[in-house]
């Protein structure tokens, strides 16, 4: 027990005093924000102006250009403003003003004026709009049918330099369909003020319901967030650490400090000491990182709120919810840090213990994967059963209890099971590793590996 300590506490203190750590504790939220957020913001992020739009319209009397330019550029339907002279213009001399006029009004379009049709076939108008693209003096058009208020099978089309961009697309097709649903139900006869009115969206309001019957407060949504938050924690957390132990278990035995460890200590305590030691490296990262939240949670949004902003809604969190989270952490890092451990007993170097622990990363990245039906259905019979698998349940589990809470019986049988495996898995690894850490020149295949399993 005295040597197990000693490794503990060198193992422990070894990681904490370095540098790394100090960065990787500070740098740790800035990351999830980096990877939670951001994503977010760059995927419906436009670079490079406003997109240059042409719109020809075939209906009677060009009756869509109107509604159609109002929308794209954001403006109230109630502006009485008649003829192109509403819209932008856009040609090659006044470019660069019209883009930056486009992006005050809409942030995302502007508007071409109004083709003359008169005497001008469909066919010839497109061929000079693609030479306008060709020119970069547009960056596409749409296509307005003729028949579209009255055909419910008519289809706009819209012909562009970048129709990969799904983004604007979607955004595009969102302006047509609103326009013609408004002007559809004008012709039918209702007012536009009551059109206006009754088109307005329904925020729905949302309250939880406990296993007691009891109506919380209501939700803003926060809680989908929060949920995700900490899977991807648990997830990035395992992998980080789970790559420290392969590398100091490889750094051992290149160093050959291995040899003479042998030669004082057992396998088993060593191995073991090592994995409690960086468990509790990370667990010190996540208390300061639990801390930080706690803090901003309790001053930062009180700042935010006394200054005017709006609240932050931060979801309700059981304290029974810290010793859950604490456990399936500790079960999710034993079980992949055993295994990590594992896999460098088996490989000479860094490198190829990379490539042999990618088996291992995808079966923790599908873990997470998996958490998103789990979200939606947390009580399903799919939920039940991958938060019972103790190579997913550190996530899966923890979604499932930050979703809607299951029986205490499930969550006492994931633990079980996954306690059981993470025995199992230590017991395998430690007859591998006291073999694997004295062999040298090349990396094990799985039939050496199995030899050296049953001559332990």
């Amino acid at each position: 027990m005295t040597k197990l300590l000693a490794i503990i506490k060198r193992e422990y203190l070894q990681r904490v005093r370095t540098k790394m750590f100090v960065v990787m504790t500070i740098l740790g939220p800035v990351m999830l924000v980096v990877f939670t957020i951001v994503p977010g913001l760059l995927f419906s992020m436009k670079a490079g102006g406003a997109t240059r739009i042409a719109i020809v319209d075939q209906t009677p009397d060009a009756r869509l250009f109107k509604p159609l330019s109002d929308a794209f550029l954001r403006k109230p339907r109630t502006e009485n403003n008649t003829g192109s002279s509403a819209v932008e213009t856009i040609n090659a001399n006044t470019r660069d003003r019209a883009q930056s006029a486009g992006k005050a009004l809409s942030g995302s379009f502007a508007i071409d004026p109004m083709l003359d049709m008169h005497g001008r076939a469909l066919d010839q108008a497109k061929r000079e709009l693609n030479e306008r693209i060709a020119k970069n003096q547009l960056d596409g058009y749409l296509i307005i049918p003729s028949d579209i208020l009255t055909n419910n099978t008519s289809r706009p089309e819209y012909y562009g330099r970048n129709v990969g961009d799904v983004i604007t697309s979607g955004q595009i097709e969102d302006r047509i369909d609103r326009v013609v649903r408004t002007e559809r139900l004008i012709a039918a006869g209702v007012r536009e003020q009551s059109v206006e009115a009754l088109s307005k969206p329904i925020d729905l309001a949302t309250y939880p319901v406990n296993d007691k019957g009891e109506v919380g407060a209501k939700d803003s949504g926060a809680g989908f967030l929060m949920v995700f938050i900490i899977g991807f924690l648990i997830y990035i957390t395992i992998i980080m650490y789970g790559q420290v132990i392969l590398g100091a278990v490889v750094e051992e035995k290149e160093t050959r400090i291995a040899e003479m460890l042998f030669s004082s200590v057992r396998s088993f305590p060593l191995m073991m000491g090592k994995l409690i030691g960086v468990s509790l490296v990370a667990l010190t990262q996540l208390a300061i990182w639990l801390l930080a939240f706690a803090m901003f949670t309790v001053y930062g949004i009180s700042a935010l709120a006394g200054g005017g902003s709006e609240g932050i809604n931060v979801p309700h969190l059981p304290p029974v919810f810290v010793i859950y989270f604490f456990l399936f952490f500790v079960l999710g890092y034993f079980i992949y840090a055993t295994v990590y451990a594992l896999v460098g007993s088996m490989v000479t170097t860094t490198q190829e213990g990379g490539q042999v622990a990618m088996p291992v990363l995808l079966l923790l990245m599908s873990g997470f994967y998996m958490a998103f039906p789990v979200i939606r259905s947390p009580n399903s019979s799919f939920a039940f059963w991958v938060s019972m698998v103790p190579f997913f349940s550190p996530i899966t589990m923890i979604v499932r209890i930050l979703s809607q809470t299951p029986p205490f019986w499930q969550i006492a049988l994931s633990l079980g099971i996954g306690f059981g495996t993470v025995v199992l898995l230590t017991w395998l690894a430690a007859r591998i590793y006291r073999i694997g850490m004295l062999m040298y020149g090349k990396r094990a295949s799985i039939p050496e590996v199995w030899r050296w399993l049953r001559q332990a």
